[in-house]
């Protein structure tokens, strides 16, 4: 079977630069991703994604650090290998000053991974420097997180690889029912109650927000126009910042009474506006009806 070429891109740096924020911001965006892979099993794992042909995703992020088997110092001529091949290894490496890792270890009280050689913490940080220095010359990409937080991380992964910039986040529009409580996933939640009910009418009471008749109900009330109106206004204008700040999934959830009628009218109407828009994962889940 002939393989087929597997955009490959390493990463590592040091323990505590932010790996695993680079690593999730290329999983978010496509990326078939292995993290802490025995550094002697790199060529194995490519050529092994590699010879599934189409099945295989074509993107390939690898983290390869400290905490991996194998001699570091051998990863020019892994690479030198797998170049030979057809694949075209890129390496980036998140690098911190000593000073951020050592507050950031004892921030979050974690274990340095050399720690079980029974060193002091800025020990281990100057050991794991040493045995990264191989890769941090070889790298084609460079960032230092000192001054980074976790958002800037992702965007900075993101502006230096060209990523994840022209994907789009999942917007999810979701009804509930007020008396079960509100979702607690939802970035905006918003309240329905206050448009008129369809409950009140016998003949659209066991119908929901799907149904022809009760969008028709809906349609023709003003409240519920100027309610479109006014909220679609405020997601254009904030939706896209939250684009801009890498998310991958947006909830907003409307709820009413019983998440029945007017929550599930709210959430179809916007999910529909939002696709038009240019939001093509644009989706709906209707908690109480689901």
């Amino acid at each position: 079977m002939t393989e087929t070429p597997t955009s490959l891109l390493l990463v590592t740096g040091m323990s505590g630069a932010g790996k695993s924020i680079a690593l999730k911001m290329l999983e978010d965006s496509g990326f078939y991703c292995v993290d802490n892979l025995p550094a002697e099993l790199l060529t194995d794992c490519v050529r092994s994604l590699a010879q599934h042909g189409t099945d295989t995703p074509p993107l390939l992020a690898v983290a390869i650090d400290v905490r991996s088997h194998g001699d570091l110092a051998r990863m020019p001529e892994w690479l030198s290998e797998l170049g030979r091949e057809g694949h075209d290894p890129k390496l980036l490496f998140v690098d911190s000053t000593d000073e951020v890792l050592l507050r950031r270890y004892a921030d979050t009280r974690r274990r340095h991974p050399l720690s079980h050689l029974g060193l002091a913490l800025a020990d281990a940080i100057s050991l794991e420097r040493q045995a990264l220095k191989p890769l941090r010359t070889l790298a084609d990409h460079v960032i230092d997180s000192s001054a980074m937080n976790v958002h800037q991380l992702r965007r900075e992964v993101g502006r230096t690889l060209h990523v994840g910039h022209d994907t789009p986040p999942t917007l999810l529009f979701q009804s509930f029912a007020y008396k079960r409580g509100v979702p607690a996933d939802a970035d905006f939640v918003l309240d329905a109650r206050v448009l008129p009910n369809p409950h009140w009418n016998p003949e659209l009471r066991p119908l929901s927000g799907r149904d022809a008749a009760v969008q028709e109900f809906l349609d023709a009330q003003p409240e519920a126009q100027r309610y479109l109106a006014q909220i679609g206004e405020f997601l254009d204008t904030w939706l896209p910042r939250l684009r801009e700040d890498t998310r991958s999934y947006i909830t907003i959830a409307f709820g009413c009474t019983g998440g029945r009628h007017r929550s599930v009218y709210l959430a179809e109407r916007f999910a529909e506006s939002a696709r038009n828009k240019g939001w093509p994962d644009a989706s709906t889940f209707h908690r109480e009806l689901d």
